[in-house]
């Protein structure tokens, strides 16, 4: 039988390679084009359609009469990205229960006047060639989707019915709430600390206000959310003038004409009733500083690969708003401080040279990370740094990372800074060549500010960031009260009086401690 097996597989293959040899001999572009040169075109190709003009900067901005803006930015293909951002989040939930703008999340595309069901829509997007998706952040809420360019009419009508009809049937909301449950089950247990962390140092950093309030409802008060509250969130805040149209891919008069025709006609009649109450927080964040600290015990055992036993601290200072002349030398700051995991950290022979790297992840090989957070917003700011390591040493942690954060009144070598600017920019036009997240800058820029600054703009920005400037946001960082979230076991982490004495020092040491007996 194995003789067998052999034979029939020899033959198989031999059959295979004659059949190939025939297909190849039957071409007959084989002989033809090898006899043309590279400089000359193909004989009866077809012409070559190039992607011409400055069209990167070229972002067109309109308002309607209703307040509602139109933008949008052209770029060469056949598939385009258009979605709805609308100014609202978990930093206006101030009169509401948390957690009204995540639930408005898990329920976008789940039915509206036009589509019965969350199946409806999504082979609608599905036959339009196309994806969709709903994110919500402490700000915003972006409804988009990508689709062939020929199915724009189609999917304006989709976003406008989609974001103004929603059908919000009880047992959607039911299935919503249960399904938020759960992923604050899996939040509270899963080892990766970063959502957490974010969630304390907000709080702490702003405190009971505007981007302090939590992203992810309370568990207590899950049961208080229901459509009447919803509705009356909707009235608050998904209105025209506090929406932005954003296309990246389209012309923009087509776009405005269906701004008119689908976003505008279905504002003025939506789910909710616009006769009610309406409740909205315009308050402007203020920045107070503080400490959260939150012990809890990860469960490591059903992972697969033994994982180590951590405590995680954040240290943050006060930074300005993304509109804050000194937002650019804060993203400069933010690149030059760098870091990330100690796994494979290399140091410079594998090209990792910033700060945290080479200062604490290469020195340090107790600290399982380290890495600069810059949380910015329209009305204010935020600069952290996030370390890991075993409970034990989580005092020295925090002693290294108040020591990088005094460093920087030192400035900065010109190598350095010239460096953390160049990767900066390359992070930033890479960045920009997917079509996602052009229409998100878009998007966000417009919403913020009214009109975009274009990617060359910004290069110019930060190619003019020198050592002055830095020492200057350095100055500023550190002269706000700090702001400290510390997760799980913590019992070893320094009161927020000796982060702040040792931040106010030449140095960054933390005050000494003294013990009896060892202890």
């Amino acid at each position: 039988m194995a003789q067998r097996k052999v034979v029939s597989s020899a033959l198989i293959r031999r059959s295979m390679l004659n059949t190939v040899s025939k297909i190849v001999k039957s071409r007959s572009f084989s002989s033809s084009t090898s006899k043309v040169p590279l400089s000359k075109p193909l004989g009866n190709a077809p012409n070559v359609v190039f992607a011409e003009g400055d069209e990167e900067s070229d972002t067109h901005v309109t308002t309607l009469s209703n307040g509602l803006k139109v933008a949008s930015q052209t770029k060469f293909g056949t598939f385009c990205t258009v979605g709805i951002l609308v100014d609202a989040g978990s930093r206006h939930e101030c009169f509401y229960p948390s957690g009204v703008s995540h639930l408005l999340e898990r329920l976008s595309f789940s039915g509206s006047r036009l589509y019965q069901t969350r199946d409806d829509v999504m082979k609608a997007v599905e036959n339009f060639g196309g994806i969709c998706d709903c994110q919500s952040s402490r700000d915003t809420m972006i409804y988009a989707a990508s689709v062939s360019r020929e199915n724009l009419p189609s999917l304006v009508e989709l976003l406008g019915d989609c974001v103004f009809q929603p059908a919000l049937p009880d047992t959607e909301i039911e299935q919503a709430l249960e399904n938020i449950k759960f992923e604050l089950q899996q939040l509270d247990t899963r080892p990766d600390p970063e959502p957490l962390m974010t969630e304390l140092i907000h709080e702490a950093a702003f405190r009971g206000n505007t981007v302090g309030l939590p992203k992810f409802p309370k568990y207590e008060e899950i049961n208080k959310l229901d459509r009447k509250t919803l509705h009356k969130f909707l009235r608050s805040h998904y209105i025209p003038s506090r929406m932005v149209l954003a296309g990246v891919g389209v012309e923009h008069e087509e776009l405005c004409d269906l701004a008119e025709k689908h976003i505008s006609s279905q504002a003025k009649n939506p789910t909710w009733s616009l006769d009610g109450d309406v409740l909205k927080d315009e308050s402007t964040s203020q920045y107070t500083g503080g400490e959260v600290h939150l012990s809890k015990t990860f469960d490591l055992s059903m992972s697969v690969v033994p994982l180590p036993d951590l405590a995680h601290v954040s240290v943050g200072m006060q930074s300005v708003a993304f509109t804050h002349p000194d937002f650019v030398p804060f993203a400069v700051l933010n690149m030059l401080m760098g870091g990330g995991g100690s796994f494979s950290a290399g140091g410079p022979g594998k090209g990792m040279f910033s700060r945290l790297y080479l200062n604490v992840l290469n020195r340090h090989h107790w600290m399982y990370a380290a890495t600069a957070f810059h949380h910015s917003y329209d009305d204010g700011g935020l600069f952290c740094i996030q370390a890991s390591t075993h409970p034990s040493q989580i005092r020295e942690c925090v002693h290294v990372i108040t020591q990088e954060f005094v460093r920087l009144l030192n400035g900065v070598e010109e190598a350095e800074l010239l460096r953390a600017k160049t990767q900066l920019k390359s992070m930033l036009m890479m960045n920009l060549e997917s079509r996602p997240v052009m229409f998100e800058d878009v998007g966000r820029q417009v919403l913020a500010t009214g009109l975009r600054k274009s990617p060359q703009e910004l290069c110019e920005m930060i190619e003019s960031v020198s050592n002055d400037d830095i020492l200057r946001v350095a100055n500023r960082m550190l002269s706000s009260r700090p702001s400290v979230a510390a997760l799980g076991d913590v019992s070893n982490c320094p009161s927020l009086a000796d982060i702040q004495t040792a931040l106010n020092s030449k140095d960054g040491k933390l005050p000494r401690k003294f013990r009896l007996f060892g202890r």
